[in-house]
C-alpha cells in the first residue's frame, strides 16, 4: 500500500511533465529545429496554453474525486489571500510603470544617472544604474526596454563590446529586479510565504550585495585594462528624474507597497502633466497599456496556483518532499532543495514570477519540515529563479536584450557576470551561514 501511495504521487506530478513537454519543446522545435525568420521560438507557445493542457491532464487524473470537487480544490488555491493581493498589486504596479514610461520619468532617470559616469568606467556605470532603475521600477524586462538603446548607443560611440555591455545590462537589471519592494517576484515571493518584504530584502541583501560588489571589481578591471570610452551627452529633465528616487527611499522605508506604488503613480502622472511629456488622453492609455501588459502574468499565476492545489491534492508534493528528504538532509540540506527546485521551475517555465508562484507551496512544506523561516525561504526562492531567468538563453530578459542589440542572446551569456556569482554567493551562505 506504500508503494502504491508513492506511485500515485509520482504520478500526479504528471501534468507538470505535460507542461515542461509542450512549452519546452515547442520552444526548441521553433527555435533549433525549424526557426522561421523574425520569430522567437520561446514564444511560439503561450505558456497560459501550456498551463491549460496541463491542467486539463490533472482534472482526469485521479477518478476517486468527483469533477465538481476538483473544481473546488482548484478554487481553493485561486481563493489564497495571498493570491489575491498579489494580482491587485501586479495590477498596480502595471498602471505605475506605463505611465512612468510614457511621462518620460524611466528615461530621464537612467540620462541622469549616465550623464555622471566617467568615459572609463561606461560598462561598470551601465550595470550600476541598471541596479538602481531596476529597483526603483521593480522590473528587469522594463530595466533592458529603457536602457537597451542606450547601451547600443554607448557600444557603437565608444567602441565597445556589445555582448559585454549588455552582459553588464542585464546582470544589473537582475539584482535590482531581485531586490525590489514592488518587483512581481518579490511579491510573490513575500506573499506565499508569509514574511514582511523588509525581512526578505534584508536577507536578499547579505547574498546579493557580495556578488554585486566582486561583479563591480570585474567589470572595474576591464575597464582600467581597455582604452577610455567616448561617451554621448545625456540630455534629461532632473523633476521627472525624481519619482523613482523617492519611491526607491519610500520602499527602503518600509511604507506599504499599495502606498509606494499609488503615490509613484500620483507623482509620475502630475510631473509629466505639468512639464508636458504627457497629456491627461495618454495617461488613460499608458495606464491602460501598463495594467495590460500585467494580464498574462496574472492568468499565469492563477492558473499556476490551481495546478499546485491538484497536484498537493493528489500527493504529488509530498513525493517531491519524499525524494528532498531522501537525497538532502539537515536545515542546510532543505534550503539546497528550495534551491533546485526553484531553479528548476525557472528553467522550465521561463518566467521567474510563475516559477516562484509555482513553487512555493512545495518550499513551503520543505521550510516547515526543516525549520527554515520564510524570509530566509522567500529570499531561497526569489534568488533561485533570478539565478536561472538571467542565464537561459530563452528568457525574455536575454531574448530583449538580444534583440535590442541584434546579437543573439548566445553571445552575451559569457558575459553575465552577476548571475553566475549570484549562484556561487547563494551557495556559500547556504552552506556557510547558520540555521535559518
Amino acid at each position: 500500500m506504500k508503494q502504491e501511495g508513492k506511485n500515485k504521487g509520482a504520478l500526479a506530478l504528471l501534468p507538470i511533465l505535460v507542461f515542461l513537454v509542450i512549452y519546452i519543446g515547442v520552444g526548441i522545435y521553433y527555435e533549433y529545429v525549424r526557426p522561421q525568420e523574425g520569430v522567437q521560438g520561446f514564444y511560439v507557445m503561450s505558456v497560459v496554453v501550456a498551463f491549460m493542457a496541463a491542467i486539463a491532464v490533472a482534472l482526469f487524473q485521479n477518478r476517486s474525486v468527483s469533477f465538481d470537487e476538483k473544481m473546488r480544490i482548484c478554487a481553493s488555491g485561486m481563493g489564497d489571500d495571498n493570491i489575491l493581493i498579489m494580482i491587485f498589486i501586479f495590477l498596480l504596479a502595471g498602471a505605475f510603470s506605463g505611465v512612468a514610461s510614457a511621462s518620460g520619468c524611466a528615461s530621464d532617470t537612467a540620462n541622469l544617472l549616465l550623464g555622471i559616469v566617467p568615459g572609463r568606467l561606461t560598462v561598470l556605470g551601465i550595470f550600476l544604474i541598471a541596479c538602481i532603475i531596476s529597483m526603483a521600477m521593480g522590473t528587469s524586462c522594463g530595466t533592458i526596454t529603457v536602457m537597451g538603446s542606450l547601451a547600443l548607443s554607448i557600444s557603437q560611440s565608444a567602441e565597445l563590446s556589445l555582448p559585454l555591455c549588455f552582459g553588464a545590462l542585464v546582470g544589473g537589471s537582475m539584482f535590482g529586479d531581485n531586490l525590489s519592494f514592488i518587483s512581481d517576484t518579490t511579491i510573490a515571493a513575500t506573499k506565499t510565504q508569509g514574511c514582511q518584504m523588509r525581512d526578505k530584502f534584508r536577507e536578499n541583501l547579505l547574498i546579493a550585495l557580495p556578488a554585486a560588489l566582486i561583479t563591480c571589481v570585474i567589470l572595474l578591471i576591464i575597464a582600467w585594462t581597455g582604452k577610455p570610452a567616448a561617451v554621448n551627452e545625456y540630455t534629461f529633465n532632473l523633476v521627472r528624474a525624481l519619482p523613482y528616487f523617492v519611491i526607491l527611499i519610500a520602499a527602503l522605508a518600509g511604507i506599504n507597497v499599495f502606498i509606494v506604488l499609488g503615490f509613484g503613480l500620483i507623482l509620475c502622472t502630475g510631473i509629466g502633466l505639468s512639464t508636458g511629456s504627457i497629456d491627461i488622453h495618454n495617461v488613460f492609455i499608458s495606464m491602460g497599456s501598463g495594467v495590460s501588459g500585467m494580464y498574462e502574468t496574472i492568468v499565469v499565476t492563477i492558473l499556476a496556483t490551481a495546478l499546485s492545489a491538484l497536484i498537493k491534492y493528489n500527493g504529488g508534493f509530498e513525493t517531491i518532499i519524499h525524494f528532498i528528504k531522501q537525497h538532502f538532509h539537515g536545515n542546510k540540506g532543505g534550503q539546497l532543495g528550495i534551491i533546485l527546485i526553484s531553479m528548476l521551475m525557472d528553467i522550465s517555465t521561463a518566467n521567474n514570477t510563475v516559477a516562484i508562484v509555482v513553487s512555493a507551496p512545495i518550499a513551503t512544506d520543505i521550510r516547515k519540515e526543516y525549520g527554515i523561516t520564510p524570509q530566509r525561504t522567500a529570499s531561497l526562492v526569489d534568488i533561485s529563479t533570478c539565478i536561472a531567468q538571467g542565464i537561459i538563453p530563452y528568457g525574455a530578459q536575454l531574448l530583449i536584450a538580444a534583440g535590442i542589440a541584434g546579437i543573439s542572446s548566445i553571445q552575451i551569456m559569457p558575459y553575465l557576470f552577476y548571475p553566475y556569482l549570484l549562484f556561487v554567493c547563494v551557495l556559500a551562505a547556504t552552506f556557510k551561514g547558520s540555521k535559518n
